[in-house]
């Protein structure tokens, strides 16, 4: 082989090792510590809800009027179903879906608004509220999607024109449109999502940069009317009393609550048991869904509880810092406003069957049964991580970075200092040869 060959293999040779460790690189900063912790925290509470579903569905499955041992997997099948294809939409989402979903922000707002207004129609009725459409083991509750929807909406609105966060009249049409969705939720009736939305699009505006005056001033608005669509419905108005005075509501409005307590106290520190416990058994209503927390605690005790609000934790430490370290408003915005959906919903769960907060029937993410409520949930994870893998849609398109700054960025930063070293070191150059020229001419003249 000649010289020549050997000279031109060299450069090739070190294209393919440069672009070896480009995509080595790429691959280490798509798993950031805080893209692993939010994984790890997912699938963790997802087999934590497995087996605890299964627990708390299982024994009433049983117990039922036909008392059918087939039965007792039910909900566990469900959720194993809708938690494989939820991951798969997660992983999509991570991978491709950012620039897909802001771009579908719109259709998806307006389908959203369309199914609230058809499930106070045509939706399905249960327990005293018009939650869900669709037959049977295909319902959905078009509220889960309207929590998304509407914090896709604030962060792209927020996030093209950040001037409006100036003053209150600037957010008039985002909390207009917030607004009236909230009270199509409010009439099915659902006070839960209600409240989860309104504190994580005030978490999206906090992100955004809002006056905290501005925020204090819709707080006080939204608390009286809470106030007020408490006083004027009955059974929120049981709810709330049997808060304030459990005791003297035991048997009543207070009955769920306190059975919640005696399957918390029960527990101890490291609980009954996985399968031993026994307010699941008809004492506590909806074990499986709202309640789950409390199985939880009679089960695994208060180190199972200490558990639940560890991953919890991890998760929201991981997408904070994600939101943090976004590469453009959208992307930080939307983060903030999906990890704090996700932890105001834990909250709003763990508080209310602890006896701190009035029962809402807001179900515990990614751990209770519910089928909207986990796929929906996944999906949040989904983008939370394709931020966190680096990807962004300010330019409309998906970029992944390397080491923090955008490939393309990276590159041609490298060529222009490539440039810039070469512009000044060719004068160099040229003054080293004329200098070895003029040394040889005098040597020759000698």
């Amino acid at each position: 082989m000649s010289a020549r060959t050997i000279a031109l293999g060299r450069p090739f040779g070190l294209g393919k090792a440069k672009k070896a460790q480009r995509k080595t690189r790429s691959r280490a900063a798509a798993h950031s510590t805080e893209y692993n912790l939010l994984l790890t925290a997912t699938l963790c509470l997802l087999a934590l809800g497995a087996v605890m579903v299964f627990s708390a569905s299982s024994t009433t499955q049983v117990l039922g009027a036909d008392g059918n041992l087939a039965n007792s997997a039910y909900y566990l099948k469900r959720t194993l179903m809708i938690g494989a294809f939820g991951l798969l939409v997660m992983h999509l989402t991570a991978r491709h879906g950012l620039v897909p979903i802001r771009k579908l922000t719109p259709l998806l707002l307006a389908g959203s608004f369309f199914l609230l207004l058809a499930v106070l129609l045509v939706g399905t009725s249960a327990n005293g509220a018009t939650r869900w459409l669709g037959p049977g083991s295909l319902q959905f509750q078009p509220s889960e999607l309207a929590k998304l929807a509407l914090i896709l909406y604030g962060a792209d609105m927020l996030a093209r024109e950040p001037k409006r966060v100036r003053d209150l009249s600037g957010l008039a049409p985002l909390l207009l449109v917030v607004g009236v969705a909230c009270l199509l939720i409010v009439a099915e009736p659902d006070l839960g999502t209600t409240m989860v939305i309104a504190f994580s699009m005030a978490a999206t505006l906090l992100a955004a940069g809002a006056r905290p005056l501005d925020l204090a001033k819709i707080a006080a608005c939204l608390a009286g009317l809470a106030l007020l669509l408490t006083v004027i419905e009955p059974y929120r108005m049981a709810r709330l009393t049997g808060f304030l005075n459990p005791g003297a509501e035991a048997a009543g409005a207070g009955f769920q609550a306190a059975q919640a307590k005696i399957a918390l106290g029960s527990g101890g520190i490291f609980g009954v048991g996985i399968g031993h416990g026994v307010q699941k058994a008809f004492y506590l209503p909806e074990a499986h869904t709202d309640m789950i927390s409390a199985v939880i605690g009679e089960e695994l005790g208060f180190v199972g509880i200490v558990g639940v609000v560890g991953l919890f934790s991890l998760l929201g430490y991981a997408g904070l810092r994600v939101a943090q370290q976004a590469r453009d408003r959208y992307s930080k915005l939307l983060v903030a406003g999906l990890t704090s959906m996700i932890l105001v919903q834990a909250t709003i769960n763990l508080f209310a069957v602890m006896g701190l907060a009035p029962l809402t029937g807001v179900p515990l993410p990614f751990v209770s049964y519910g089928n909207s409520s986990l796929l929906i949930t996944l999906l949040a994870v989904g983008l939370i991580l394709g931020v966190a893998r680096g990807g962004t849609a300010a330019a409309g398109k998906l970029r992944l970075v390397e080491g923090g700054r955008p490939t393309g960025a990276r590159k041609r930063s490298r060529s222009s200092r490539a440039k810039s070293a070469q512009s000044r070191g060719g004068g160099g150059g040229n003054r080293r040869s004329r200098r070895a020229g003029d040394g040889r001419r005098r040597r020759a003249s000698g």
